[in-house]
């Protein structure tokens, strides 16, 4: 089985690119997405992918860097070491060259971008608000796929996509929502990508909106799970499990069964992870925070345009 990793963060990783890249395809990952969470890692992004057939691209200033980049952040509060604000100007600027990296063949989505109200305070969600709503408008400018991380902040996401208008392909990067804004998502086509965080004791929430998204395309990356002190490494390949199925064993239980089946009676078959065979159970635990943003896709739609568009 071949699977492309929809979401790496290989320039946090250690050892080279051709190292990561030949590790992955040792288990089945032969097509990476690199993704951009500042001005400079965008462009590490943009060049690595140019070098790579099988990497692909996606640029963006991640929801915790545009308050950075306007008021500072001389306490290293975001953990990314101590800098100066340069205030709206200097947000411009760095919006200026995501629009010029998001116009490149090999960039093929807009992101991370999004709102985090977990690491950033009241007084840097405005600059996170003014960044999201750009990089939506350059995604729709450039007709890439809009790649979104949200933490604490689901209704304000929502609401920022309606009033902006969502991309075609608008993809949650590690859904962390409920079942009630699964719902909302599916209505409006949004991708949901489930990561191994859904196996968590206290994610009973998470197994709820497993169980009423939709099956047509879905994501689990291998390394979610922090452990402090641990180094991002290359993906692992998820393994069949024919015995295992989210909801059961470690999932929401009767009740999220009950849903599933209702949903197959009325939508038929839900979210499948390989193809028509067997459910998947996550192999990798320990991650940095870091590492949160590996995710594995099979049969992405935004893969597969990607390499369509390779010529």
């Amino acid at each position: 089985m071949e699977v492309a990793d929809s979401h790496t963060h290989m320039d946090l990783q250690s050892g080279t690119v051709e190292e990561a890249l030949t590790k992955a395809a040792a288990v089945g990952v032969t097509t990476v997405v690199q993704v951009g969470c500042d001005v400079k890692g965008s462009r590490w992004a943009a060049e690595t992918a140019a070098a790579h057939e099988n990497v692909h691209a996606a640029v963006a200033l991640h929801p915790n860097e545009a308050p950075r980049i306007v008021l500072g952040d001389p306490d290293g509060w975001s953990r990314q070491g101590a800098r100066q604000g340069g205030g709206d100007a200097a947000l411009d600027d760095a919006l200026g060259e995501i629009d010029r990296l998001a116009a490149l063949p090999y960039v093929r989505g807009v992101g991370e971008t999004g709102l985090d109200f977990f690491r950033t305070g009241p007084e840097g969600i405005a600059a996170q608000e003014r960044s999201f709503r750009a990089h939506i408008e350059i995604a729709k400018r450039h007709g890439k796929a809009l790649v979104i991380h949200d933490r604490e902040a689901h209704a304000d996401v929502l609401r920022v996509l309606d009033e902006e208008g969502a991309p075609e392909r608008t993809v949650f990067h590690c859904y962390s929502g409920d079942a009630a804004m699964a719902e909302i998502c599916a209505a409006k086509g949004y991708y949901m990508s489930f990561a191994g965080n859904v196996t968590f004791k206290n994610a009973q929430y998470l197994r709820d909106a497993l169980a009423v998204a939709p099956w047509n395309w879905s994501s689990s990356r291998p390394t979610p799970l922090p452990h402090p002190g641990a180094l991002p490494r290359p993906p692992q390949r998820p393994v069949p499990d024919p015995g295992h199925r989210p909801g059961h064993g470690r999932g929401p239980g009767d009740r999220g069964e009950r849903a599933r089946r209702g949903h197959r009676r009325e939508h038929g078959p839900r979210l499948r992870l390989l193809r028509r065979g067997p459910r998947l159970r996550l192999l990798r635990r320990g991650a940095t925070e870091h590492h949160r943003s590996i995710t594995v896709t099979c049969r992405s739609r935004m893969v597969r345009e990607s390499h369509a568009g390779r010529g």
